[in-house]
């Protein structure tokens, strides 16, 4: 049904402008998704050892249900806002303020993570030893950066989104087809297949565990539905770049651990980061000693490390300040947070994010705060899935008139296999977490709980929530 724009709704007064290719939305979805890959690339070994490459082809089919479901809700409400408005729909506001809280949970913790990740290899490649808290300054300084560009027309963010993740995915490819032809590749270090230094848990194997984990590279195709609105594309062409970005990230990350999985790379990822520093792939290249490779080792973190991480950033930022921008245009936080720059861009959410990702760097050298928040990241992404999956079943239960344009492959049966799948994954997320992990979660979901009582206290009761859906606007 479409949508009564004849309706005098506050939601028509502050709209981004449409000047999106659909192109560039892939691009920041995609690169949200092709995160550490140069980084992280020991950790993932960590979980599924030999046999990551396997694990990560598991996670592409098992988040693909998810994906799918996005894309039928994504061109139903082609605003800002993603899980904040389907739940507000789905279900209440309060479920709506929940998930979008939920959600924030994993894409607020990059920015400060990835900056890091960025100046760390900076200073591998430079050789220059120096304390954590000159890190922190350099990183600081390129997170204003990022803080600037986004203030800027989201255009020139999409073009240098799109040309950092060409040469992402393009140095990836070409370093596991150098390990593949190196002559030390060999199928000999497959036996050790399920190798997993994840603990088992209620008689669940330690590998089955590990691949859990890997949802953390995936969760980034849901920034789409915060893009849709600057679109200048038919909304329902978002679905390519929702299931399109899950899809080219689960194929190069399952070819790029067949070429890290046929080194021998285990002894190493046994030793502990401090071994790679972190960077198993470039230490396996820079251990061949050959200048050539030593001068591939800085290319592929220019791409694998620099870009990649670079992408992910800007992703997940545009799409925090999106979110949060649509919480202010839709009364889930002050009208304020909805107010545009010249470029359109949102002023408030920046500075915020922006003030957020300094304060969590000061807190990675504080103490274990910002890791221990960082591993339960994953948790609130999952949790965040399941609730949108709920919304969805109720939605088509109650409005089967909305009609989306996608047609979602086995219809409820597809719906509530999300679910269960993002169920699932949860669950497997809380497994061997420390005491730390819950104590910084409970810290992030207590200011939440603060902010929401706020809202139902004082704000929701002299004003309500409003909505912008098939319909028409609607108050909740």
């Amino acid at each position: 049904m479409a949508k009564d724009n004849t309706v005098n709704s506050p939601l028509t007064e502050n709209k981004l402008n449409r000047s999106l290719k659909l192109i560039y939305v892939y691009a920041i979805a995609t690169g949200a998704i092709f995160t550490f890959i140069g980084y992280w690339d020991s950790i993932f070994y960590e979980y599924c050892g030999p046999g990551t490459f396997l694990a990560f082809l598991l996670m592409t089919a098992l988040i693909l249900p998810i994906a799918f479901v996005y894309c039928d809700l994504a061109p139903l409400f082609p605003e800002a806002g993603g899980e904040l408005i389907y739940n507000t729909v789905g279900l209440n506001k309060h479920c709506g303020f929940l998930s979008a809280w939920l959600i924030m949970a994993a894409w607020i913790a990059v920015p400060p993570a990835a900056i890091m990740a960025i100046v760390q290899w900076i200073f591998h490649v430079t050789n220059i030893n120096s304390s954590f808290t000159v890190l922190e300054i350099v990183s600081a300084v390129l997170l204003v950066g990022y803080f600037i560009l986004s203030l800027q027309n989201v255009e020139v963010a999409g073009k240098i989104q799109l040309v950092m993740l060409a040469l992402a995915i393009t140095g990836c490819i070409a370093a596991s087809i150098a390990f593949i032809t190196s002559g030390q590749w060999s199928l000999d270090n497959f036996s050790n297949f399920f190798y997993s230094q994840s603990k088992s848990s209620f008689g669940i194997p330690s590998w089955i565990i590990g691949m859990a984990f890997l949802i953390t590279p995936f969760f980034g195709f849901e920034t789409v539905p915060q893009m849709i609105e600057e679109g200048d594309f038919p909304v329902k062409d978002s679905t390519k770049a929702i299931w399109g970005s899950v899809v080219t990230c689960g194929v190069i990350y399952a070819f790029f651990f067949i070429g890290v999985g046929g080194m021998n790379a285990q002894p190493l990822v046994e030793e502990g980061g401090a071994a790679t520093g972190g960077f198993l792939a470039i230490y396996l290249m820079e251990q061949f000693g050959t200048t050539g490779w030593r001068v591939f080792a800085i290319l592929f973190g220019i791409c694998a490390i620099l870009c990649a991480i670079g992408t992910c950033l800007l992703g997940f930022w545009l799409s925090t300040v999106r979110l949060l921008y649509a919480m202010g245009r839709t009364n889930f936080l002050p009208a304020s947070f909805a107010k545009l720059n010249k470029h359109q861009q949102p002023i408030i959410p920046n500075i915020l994010l922006l003030v957020v990702s300094i304060v969590f760097l000061v807190l990675q050298n504080a103490g274990t705060f910002m890791n221990d928040f960082f591993n339960l990241m994953a948790f609130g992404c999952a949790c965040a899935y399941a609730l949108t999956m709920i919304s969805a079943i109720r939605m088509h239960k109650q409005h089967p008139d909305w009609k989306s344009g996608y047609h979602l492959k086995g219809g409820n049966f597809t719906r509530y296999l999300a679910l269960v799948i993002s169920v699932i994954i949860a669950f497997f997320c809380t497994l061997g977490q420390g005491v730390g992990s819950w104590i910084s979660f409970a810290v992030y979901m207590g200011i939440g709980v603060i902010l929401w009582a706020w809202m139902v206290l004082f704000r929701w009761k002299k004003t309500k929530v409003v909505v912008d859906t098939p319909d028409g606007p609607k108050e909740y």
